[in-house]
This record gives structure tokens, sequence and C-alpha cells, in this order.
């Protein structure tokens, strides 16, 4: 039983664009590794952007300074 977490920032991600990132990331684990989709979890986590840091810094932070 495959489990997979994606952690996004929550950024307007769509239930559209979640639902294709779950068919796609179980698709490929179906050609990949032969597994079966109805035993495939996939757990989509969205994280403020304030509650997410990377390069020293917070993601809120970084945005600001790329001009974002």
């Amino acid at each position: 039983m495959p489990y997979v977490n994606v952690r996004i920032t929550k950024d307007g991600v769509t239930a559209e664009q979640k639902a294709q990132i779950v068919s796609e990331i179980t698709q490929t684990l179906q050609r990949v590794l032969g597994k079966k989709p109805e035993h495939t979890h996939i757990v989509i986590d969205e994280v403020e952007p304030e509650n997410w840091g990377f390069a020293g810094m917070l993601t809120t932070e970084f945005r600001k300074q790329q001009g974002d």
C-alpha cells in the first residue's frame, strides 16, 4: 500500500490541480512499480507560506526579495 505525502505552500491551488496531482502520482506508481491504484494513498498537505522556510528565511520573505 503506497502512501505519498505531498506538501505544498497554500497559494490558491485549485481542486482540479490537486486532482491532477493525485491522478498523475497514482499513474506513475502503477506504471513504474506495478502498484494498484485502489491501494495507493496520496495526501496533500497545504502549509501557510509563513510556516515554510528555506534558504534561511520564511517563504513570505523570500518571495518579497524575489519580487513575487
